[in-house]
C-alpha cells in the first residue's frame, strides 16, 4: 500500500513509501491517514478486490455504534468473510497485496471481542491489522489489551491494539487527569501492540449536548478542546504515540475537482481567510485538518469517502519542512538558520518535531509547497 495511489501522475520531491501490516510499528503509526469507518455489516470485498479505491490506505469494519445490536451476528460472518477472502485473493494472485488496505475491526466491547476472537483463523489474520477499542478506559483497558496479546501468541502474527478515547470519565473535568493517567499505564505496559491513540470527539460533545456546525472546527468547542488538548499532552509528549484527530461530520462530494486556477500561495492561507476553496463542508473538514497538524496529531477518522484524500493529501510534507527536519536531525546541537533562511532551527527543542515531520514524509511523501496540497487532490478519482 501507498498514499496518493488515485493520483499516479503526481511528481513528488520524494516519494511515499510502501507500507503493509508488517511494516515496522515506528514508521506504520504514521501511516493510517484517514482511516474510515463502516458498518460491519456492510460488504466492501469487491471494492477491495476491484480496487475502485485506490486511494483508500486504511478501514474500519465497525461492530459498535455503526451497527445496530441485531444485525451484530452478520456483520461478524461479513467480517470473517472479508479478511478470508483477501487473504485466499493475495495468496492466489488475483489481488495485488501492495493495494489492500491496512484493515481493522472495531468491537463493541470486551465480551464480543472475545466472541470475534475465537472464531478467527490463522488465514483471516493475516489480512487483520488491528483491533479498535470503543470507550477504552482505566478499568477495561488491561482486559483488553490482554486478551489482544494471548491473540498475538497464539497465531504468531501481529495484531495491534488501538483505544478509542471518548469516555465520560475523560470528558468530565474532576476525573480526566486520573484517568488518562490510568489509560497511559496500560498503554506503556503494552507499548509494542499500540499502534496509534484514537480520539472520540462526537462522544465528548454529546456528553455536554453540543455540536459544531460546518462553519467552525471542533476546537472552537471549549469542552471538547480542553479534552483533546489533555489526551495530547498525555499521550503525545516525547512522540510516545501516535495520536489521530477526530471525524469531520460534514460531507458534499465535489462534482468535478477542475480547478480554472489553482492558488498562487499556500493552501492555509485561503483556508485560515475563508476563501472558498472546494466547498463549505470539504474546506470546513481542511481547516480543521490544519489545526490537527498544528497541534500534533496525526491522520483522523473519516465517515466518507470523499473525504480520503484530502486529509491524505495535506498530511504530505513540503521540501522546506523536510529540509528543516533533516538539518535538525543530522546536527550534533546549536542553533542554526533553517532551510528557508526564515527561522531559526535550535536542535534540541526541535527535535521531537522533526522526528515527526520526517516520519511523515516517509508515509506521505515530500512535495514541493504548500501549492503541492492542492495539486494532490485536485483530481478527480
Amino acid at each position: 500500500m501507498r498514499h496518493h495511489m488515485y493520483n499516479p501522475d503526481f511528481k513528488f520531491v520524494i516519494e511515499p513509501e510502501h507500507f503493509d501490516k508488517h511494516t515496522d510499528r515506528e514508521l506504520l503509526q504514521y501511516c493510517l491517514g484517514a482511516t474510515m469507518y463502516m458498518p460491519g455489516f456492510k460488504d466492501f470485498t469487491p471494492k477491495i478486490l476491484s480496487n475502485t479505491m485506490p486511494g483508500l490506505t486504511s478501514m474500519v469494519l465497525c461492530f459498535e455504534d455503526a451497527c445496530p445490536e441485531e444485525k451484530l451476528p452478520e456483520a461478524m460472518e461479513n467480517v470473517h468473510s472479508l479478511l478470508t477472502t483477501v487473504t485466499e485473493s493475495v495468496d492466489n494472485g488475483t489481488l495485488d497485496g501492495d493495494k489492500v488496505p491496512l484493515i481493522f475491526v472495531r468491537v463493541r466491547n470486551l465480551e464480543q471481542f472475545k466472541e470475534f476472537g475465537e472464531k478467527l483463523t490463522q488465514q483471516e489474520v493475516q489480512s487483520l491489522c488491528g483491533i479498535n477499542f470503543p470507550k477504552f478506559n482505566a478499568e477495561n483497558g488491561y482486559e483488553y489489551f490482554s486478551y489482544l496479546k494471548d491473540l498475538n501468541v497464539r497465531f504468531g502474527e501481529i495484531i495491534y491494539g488501538m483505544p478509542i478515547i471518548e469516555d465520560k470519565e475523560v470528558a468530565y473535568k474532576e476525573s480526566r487527569l486520573q484517568e488518562l493517567t490510568g489509560i497511559k499505564k496500560i498503554l506503556d505496559k503494552y507499548k509494542d501492540l499500540v499502534l496509534q491513540v484514537r480520539v472520540g470527539a462526537t462522544d465528548f460533545s454529546s456528553v455536554f449536548g453540543v455540536r459544531r456546525g460546518v462553519g467552525y472546527s471542533v476546537y472552537d468547542i471549549m469542552t471538547v478542546r480542553e479534552c483533546l488538548s489533555d489526551i495530547i499532552n498525555m499521550f503525545g509528549r516525547d512522540n510516545d504515540y501516535v495520536v489521530s484527530g477526530p471525524v469531520w461530520e460534514y460531507f458534499r462530494a465535489p462534482k468535478e475537482l477542475m480547478f480554472e486556477e489553482l492558488p498562487h500561495y499556500g493552501i492555509e492561507d485561503y483556508l485560515v481567510k475563508r476563501q472558498p476553496l472546494v466547498n463549505n463542508e470539504v474546506d470546513g473538514l481542511l481547516r480543521e485538518v490544519i489545526l490537527d497538524k498544528a497541534n500534533g496529531f496525526v491522520g483522523r477518522t473519516v465517515i466518507h469517502p470523499t473525504h480520503v484524500k484530502f486529509v491524505n493529501a495535506m498530511m504530505a510534507v513540503t521540501k522546506e519542512e523536510y529540509d528543516d527536519a533533516c538539518q535538525i536531525l543530522g546536527a550534533g546541537g546549536g542553533v542554526v538558520k533553517g532551510a528557508g533562511g526564515n527561522k531559526m532551527n535550535e536542535i534540541k527543542p526541535h527535535t521531537n518535531w522533526a522526528k515527526k515531520i520526517f516520519n511523515r514524509a516517509r508515509a506521505y511523501g515530500v512535495i514541493q509547497d504548500e501549492s503541492g496540497h492542492v495539486k494532490l487532490f485536485a483530481v478527480n478519482d
